[in-house]
């Protein structure tokens, strides 16, 4: 059965790895929508993610082909949101209901199951103000993917990597699933 799956992407490194999970989700089957904040932009361009999904993704909150906004539209009917990477700032927006940008308005619309691949250094992972958010997402019936440890963009080693693309895919198919039954 053919998923409706909206993929959020912020703004980490860990972006590039996005891509890849969005053209497995769309060879799955799947229509697949994008959104990702501008700064996402710094880490993966738009053609490559219109390209393997078949539409432009989503960047601007006031996209004029979304007449009631993207932040409805774009998760009206949708059977998933994912946000890979979930970056600290997106993880404190969702966790806070702060609508301060298009990820953040698109979680608080979301009316499905919403799964978060955490992507950042060590030492942000491992805040207490960070782990509250996830911990309060959770109890808000967040799920979560990862994250991994291994060699990170700051050049270290240590818990924060985002989970591999069939990782995420796994826990999207598992979610899914668990959705249907």
């Amino acid at each position: 059965m053919a998923h409706r799956i909206v993929v959020g992407i912020s703004g980490g490194i860990a972006a590039y790895k996005t891509a890849a999970l969005v053209s497995r989700l769309v060879q799955g089957g799947n229509r697949v929508s994008v959104a990702m904040t501008p700064s996402a932009e710094h880490f993966i361009g738009r053609a490559a993610l219109a390209a393997l999904c078949g539409q432009a993704p989503v960047v601007d909150s006031f996209d004029s082909r979304f007449p009631l906004g993207p932040h409805i539209e774009l998760v009206d009917g949708a059977d998933l949101l994912v946000i890979a990477p979930a970056t600290a700032h997106i993880l404190g927006s969702c966790a806070y209901g702060l609508g301060d940008g298009l990820l953040p308005t698109l979680y608080l619309q979301s009316e499905c199951p919403v799964l978060m691949a955490p992507a950042m250094s060590t030492a942000m992972w491992s805040k207490p103000a960070v782990q509250r958010n996830v911990q309060q997402l959770r109890d808000d019936g967040v799920h979560f993917v990862g994250p991994d440890s291994g060699w990170l963009s700051c050049r270290r080693s240590g818990e924060g990597r985002m989970s591999e693309p069939d990782a995420i895919l796994e826990a999207c198919m598992a979610l899914l699933i668990r959705e249907e039954s």
